[in-house]
């Protein structure tokens, strides 16, 4: 398959930077890419004729014939590879330094640096996958549990475009039905049945939508996670609840107040659920400059959190400074956390609880780590029930926040297509409404995708991928 010539060529480091690591990739793409391969790349073996999907061992050399690196190279014939396009790939030792090099000779022979994303733009200009599983590329790259990567490697199999599909297919069909009643308005045999019409959109259509925009919240919380924020006063044990959930010493803990001056953000899986903890400073009347900066980063962190952790001391009960915290959390996601648990008697609990009536409460000692489990489970439950979704454990897909839109508008065009069918339309008007929800269907998959909708998508990717 012979490649255009106005296809650029383009390379990429395709591994991650900011580590050593054993191996480095160089990805290659385009008509020119075997070309480069062979300005590049001496092969151990003489006369090397870079069959397909072979790997070579040599060595990368510059334009005098030095050494750079030792390095393995496969070239891959198009269209057998991932772009669809003649494809290089130099596998060579994992310093970043060896790679820029490499990589600086290789688009000095002509080749263009890829942009973000590039290399999976052109698999899907080039039909090898459609847009929802193109997306399932950068939700796998990010996923921070099991879960959510498992759900990313189902869609990239096609989960969600093998629903899409499905839905596509149904009303494909009852707008082939009206098309045949706009053709032969005066055949006497009644084309097009109103009634099974809209009770097929409400069952095969309107349900399955409505189950992807479910999924969508669940997705949401498996792909970013909860913005969790642990507050209180001063020395309530914020930073050893940190801890104590991290089961790492991570934030300094001491008997003096104020010691935390900034937030400190960490993450911790709960039943395959990312958490994103941030310790803030503790919210007091304060004279130092610099902890009045902390504690205003710990109310805007306060602010933006999807659940707030309000520790107090069971110790020295709840005083002033706890009661006017407390009232700052009256609109938020929160669970009040009874810290020093160990120090008191069962019955101080019991009169504490009560001070917090209609509130959920936990009771912890984040020193010893008793009650964190108990924590950990509370906190999912308080983030799933809010959120009104239930996480799945069979779960297959999960639309993004771009699926969702357009799942949302198309649910919208459903339900005025039944509207109208009620109402007596004309066959015309409900022709108009089927294949509009078949042009939304088809903006998620990328059949008529905006080249700017797609710009967004892949901007979002790194480079190499």
């Amino acid at each position: 398959m012979a490649a255009h010539p106005a296809i650029e060529t383009i390379a990429a480091i395709a591994t991650a930077p900011g580590g050593i690591g054993g191996i480095g990739i160089i990805r290659i793409s385009g008509p020119q890419a075997l070309t480069v391969l062979r300005a590049v790349f001496v092969p151990q073996a003489r006369n090397a004729d870079f069959i397909s999907h072979k790997l070579y061992y040599g060595t990368i050399v510059d334009e005098e014939g030095a050494v750079i690196d030792e390095a393995l190279a496969v070239y891959m014939r198009a269209p057998r590879t991932y772009t669809r396009e003649d494809i290089v790939e130099l596998q060579c030792h994992g310093s970043y330094l060896v790679l820029e090099e490499i990589l600086r000779k290789v688009l000095e022979l002509g080749v263009r640096h890829a942009d973000p994303g590039e290399f999976t733009k052109r698999a899907f200009l080039a039909g090898r996958i459609d847009l929802t599983r193109a997306e399932a590329v950068l939700d796998l790259l990010q996923a921070q549990t099991d879960i959510s990567a498992r759900l990313a490697a189902s869609q990239l199999r096609g989960a969600l475009f093998d629903i899409l599909e499905e839905i596509r297919q149904e009303l494909i069909g009852i707008l082939g039905l009206l098309e045949v009643a706009i053709d032969f308005p005066e055949d006497d045999v009644e084309i097009f049945d109103g009634a099974l019409a809209v009770e097929r959109v409400r069952s095969q259509v309107m349900a399955p939508l409505e189950e992807l925009i479910a999924m969508s919240d669940q997705g949401k919380i498996l792909r970013e996670g909860v913005r969790v924020a642990i507050v209180g006063r001063p020395n309530v044990g914020k930073s050893s609840l940190l801890n104590g959930l991290l089961r790492e010493e991570r934030a300094l803990v001491t008997a003096l107040p104020g010691t935390t001056r900034d937030t400190i953000e960490e993450c911790i899986a709960v039943r395959g659920i990312p958490f994103h903890l941030v310790d803030t400073a503790g919210i007091r009347v304060h004279e130092d400059p610099v902890e009045a900066l902390g504690i205003e980063r710990a109310r805007q962190k306060m602010e933006a959190a999807d659940l707030v952790l309000f520790v107090v001391d069971a110790n020295n009960g709840v005083g002033a400074g706890d009661s006017e915290l407390f009232q700052l959390l009256q609109d938020k996601n929160r669970l009040v956390i009874l810290n020093k648990q160990d120090l008191v008697t069962p019955d101080q609990l019991t009169d504490l609880k009560t001070l917090f009536s209609g509130e959920e409460v936990v009771s912890i000692s984040a020193r010893n780590g008793q009650g964190l489990d108990a924590l950990q489970e509370a906190m999912f439950l308080r983030v799933v029930d809010v959120r009104g979704a239930r996480i799945r454990e069979q779960m297959t897909c999960a639309p993004n926040a771009r699926h969702r839109s357009v799942l949302n508008k198309t649910l919208a065009t459903c339900r005025r297509f039944n509207a109208a069918v009620a109402e007596g339309s004309s066959v015309d008007l409900l022709a108009v409404e089927l294949q509009l929800a078949l042009d939304y269907l088809s903006d998620i998959t990328g059949v008529t995708t905006s080249e700017e909708v797609l710009d967004a998508v892949f901007s979002r990717f790194c480079i190499g991928k």
